[in-house]
C-alpha cells in the first residue's frame, strides 16, 4: 500500500496538465465538480483527496459502505471513486445500492483485486470503470476527466430530429435519456445509456472498439476491451427479447459491434 500511495503521492502533479483550462479549474458549467472518495485506507483516500483537489475537485471521503447513501444525500457528488474491500459492505454492495436508490452518477471502482471475474461483476452491478491499484495520478485524473467531459456534453446536448429512436418495441429518447421497451422503463446506468445511445445513433453501421472508446468513455488511450463487452452483456440482457440470440446489438468479430436497424 505505501508504494501504491507514493506512486500517487509521487505522480500527483504529472497528471495536472491533462485537462483542459476549465476542468483545471475544477469546475463544469461554473459548478465545482465534486468527488466522493469511499476506501477504507485513510493514507490512499488522502493521496486520492490531494490528486483531485490538485484539480481544484471538492471532495468528501467515506471510511465505511454504510456511510455512502447519505454522503450522496448530503453532498451530491458528480462521480464516485469506490475500493471494493470495505470494512463493513463490499464495494459490490455498495455500487448496488447506489445504483438501487436511482443514483447515475458515474462510479469508478479503484481496486487491488484485478482477477476478470472482478472487474466482470464490478461493471455488470453497474459501475461505470474500473482502475486496478496501483494507479498512477496521470491515469486516475484521465479517467475521472473523461467522465465529466462526458456528463458536459450529455448535458449540453441539444434536440435534434433523431433525438427519439424507434426500434420496433424499443424506443430510446435521448434529450430524457429515457429507454422505454414493451411500454416499460428500462433502468440503465449513465455508460450503459450513452453506449446504447451512441450504438442505436449509428444503426447500421459497424463500430471498431477504439471508436466506441473514444466516443462513449472519452479516452484517447486503449483500456481493456472487456469493459466494452461487459456493458453489451448487461445491455442485452435489459433490451433483447432473448439475450443469447440478440436481435440489436450484434458482435462483428475481430472489429466491434454494429446495432441492427430494425424499425417498426
Amino acid at each position: 500500500m505505501t508504494n501504491q500511495v507514493g506512486a500517487i503521492r509521487g505522480r500527483r502533479d504529472a497528471g495536472s496538465n491533462l485537462q483542459s483550462p476549465e476542468e483545471v479549474r475544477g469546475a463544469v458549467d461554473g459548478q465545482q465538480v465534486k468527488v466522493l472518495v469511499v476506501d477504507d485506507d485513510a493514507l490512499v483516500r488522502k493521496a486520492v483527496r490531494l490528486t483531485c483537489e490538485s484539480e481544484g475537485y471538492a471532495v468528501q471521503e467515506a471510511e465505511r459502505g454504510a456511510d455512502v447513501l447519505a454522503r450522496i444525500d448530503s453532498f451530491h457528488p458528480d462521480i464516485i471513486l469506490l475500493d471494493l474491500m470495505l470494512p463493513d459492505l463490499s464495494g459490490f454492495d455498495v455500487c448496488r445500492e447506489v445504483r438501487r436508490a436511482g443514483h447515475r452518477m458515474p462510479v469508478v471502482i479503484l481496486s487491488a483485486k484485478n482477477e476478470e471475474i472482478d472487474v466482470v461483476l464490478g461493471l455488470e452491478i453497474g459501475a461505470d470503470d474500473y482502475i486496478n491499484k496501483p494507479f498512477r495520478p496521470r491515469e486516475l485524473l484521465a479517467r475521472i476527466g473523461a467522465h465529466l467531459r462526458k456528463a458536459k456534453e450529455t448535458k449540453g446536448e441539444a434536440p435534434s430530429d433523431d433525438a427519439r429512436l424507434i426500434f420496433r418495441d424499443l424506443v430510446i429518447d435521448k434529450t430524457e435519456r429515457r429507454v422505454i421497451r414493451q411500454n416499460r422503463d428500462v433502468i440503465l446506468t449513465h455508460t450503459e445509456f450513452d453506449l446504447l445511445a451512441y450504438l442505436a445513433s449509428n444503426a447500421g453501421k459497424v463500430l471498431s472498439r477504439e471508436r466506441i472508446l473514444s466516443s462513449v468513455w472519452g479516452y484517447e488511450h486503449p483500456i481493456e476491451t472487456r469493459v466494452i463487452d461487459v456493458h453489451v452483456r448487461n445491455l442485452r440482457r435489459k433490451i433483447e427479447p432473448d439475450p443469447s440470440f440478440p436481435r440489436y446489438i450484434l458482435a462483428v468479430p475481430g472489429i466491434g459491434y454494429r446495432f441492427a436497424p430494425i424499425r417498426p
